[in-house]
């Protein structure tokens, strides 16, 4: 299983934020958003962070994409 942050890069544009922006508001390190932005994962605490400072859901920014080798 793949995880994709694209909803929260979505919701950034649509908050007209950046990601330093985020990075500050949610109090998380430099190198959490960089594996956020290559799509690797973070804790829950992450997270958790992220949702409180934009005041959403945590489905609301991530997502879990079925792995494309499936087999049968």
């Amino acid at each position: 299983m793949a995880v994709s942050y694209k909803k929260l890069w979505k919701l950034l544009i649509d908050k007209d934020m950046k990601k330093k922006d985020l990075r500050e508001a949610a109090g998380i390190s430099t190198s959490s958003m960089a594996k956020l932005g290559k799509n690797e994962n973070v804790t829950t605490d992450v997270l958790v962070k992220i949702c409180k400072a934009l005041k959403c859901d945590i489905s609301d920014i991530m997502e879990i994409l079925p792995d494309d080798n499936k087999e049968g």
